[in-house]
């Protein structure tokens, strides 16, 4: 399964248009390699996503094509969250 197509279908990110934009502007990794929308995703895929201050880890469980919102969280599974501080040297 594409990478925006899975973020999209699991609600990592709402919208496919918004997953392809951060994606091809190299703020996810997958595996430790960035990645573009297009990149295939297999169960047991390591996905890193900078959103803002934040970095979410999480790892590809299941790849379904469809998914009820009440499901869609058992398509990944969260391994970190961290916070990205903030340089006040350039203040």
């Amino acid at each position: 399964m594409r990478l925006d197509k899975f973020l999209k279908v699991s609600r990592v990110i709402k919208r496919r248009t918004l997953a392809k934009e951060i994606s091809d502007e190299g703020r996810v990794k997958v595996n430790d390699r960035a990645a573009k929308a297009g990149t295939d995703l297999s169960v047991g895929d390591i996905v890193e996503i900078e959103f803002g201050r934040k970095i979410v880890t999480l790892e590809v469980v299941q790849l379904e094509a469809h998914a009820k919102k009440e499901d869609a969280d058992r398509m990944y599974r969260i391994i970190k969250e961290q916070k990205i501080e903030k340089d006040s040297s350039f203040l």
